[in-house]
C-alpha cells in the first residue's frame, strides 16, 4: 500500500483542509483532524482511481525531505495518506449522452479537478449508495 504526503493547513474560521504535493489541485477538508484525514484517504483514492481509468500515470510517493523542501510546504503539518485503492480493471465503455449533458459534465468535471471518466464513476457510486441506504 502506497503513502502519500498530505499536508494540512488550518486558518482561523476554516475547517483543516490536505492538498497532496504530488497531486497538485487535489485538496479536502474536514471538520476536525479525523475527519480531515478521513477525507484525505477519500479524495486521494478518488483521484488515483480517476487517473487509472484514464490511463494517466500515478506518480510515485514524493519523500518527506523533497517536499519539506519547498519552504511553501512548511506551512502545513505533514501527514502520511494511505492509498486505498484496489487495482482495478479500467475497462472503455461507449456511453450515449445528450450534448448538453456532456457539456455541463465537463465543466463540473473541470471545474472541481476531475477527469471526465473519474467524476462519472464517483457520481454513479454516490447515487447506488444513495439507494441502498
Amino acid at each position: 500500500m502506497k503513502q502519500y504526503i498530505g499536508l494540512i493547513h488550518k486558518d482561523a474560521e476554516s475547517d483543516f483542509g490536505v492538498s497532496f504535493p504530488d497531486f497538485p489541485g487535489v485538496v479536502t477538508a474536514g471538520t476536525d483532524l479525523d475527519d480531515a484525514r478521513a477525507m484525505a484517504e477519500e479524495a486521494l483514492a478518488f483521484h488515483i482511481e480517476g487517473l487509472a481509468e484514464d490511463g494517466e500515470a500515478i506518480p510515485e510517493p514524493s519523500s518527506l525531505e523533497n517536499v519539506m523542501a519547498d519552504a511553501e510546504n512548511r506551512r502545513g503539518v505533514a501527514i502520511l495518506v494511505a492509498v486505498k485503492t484496489e487495482a482495478k480493471k479500467a475497462v472503455r465503455v461507449n456511453v450515449t449522452l445528450p450534448e448538453d449533458v456532456l457539456n455541463r459534465i465537463d465543466a463540473f468535471a473541470e471545474a472541481h479537478g476531475y477527469t471526465r471518466s473519474g467524476f462519472i464513476a464517483q457520481a454513479t457510486q454516490k447515487v447506488m449508495e444513495m439507494e441502498a441506504a
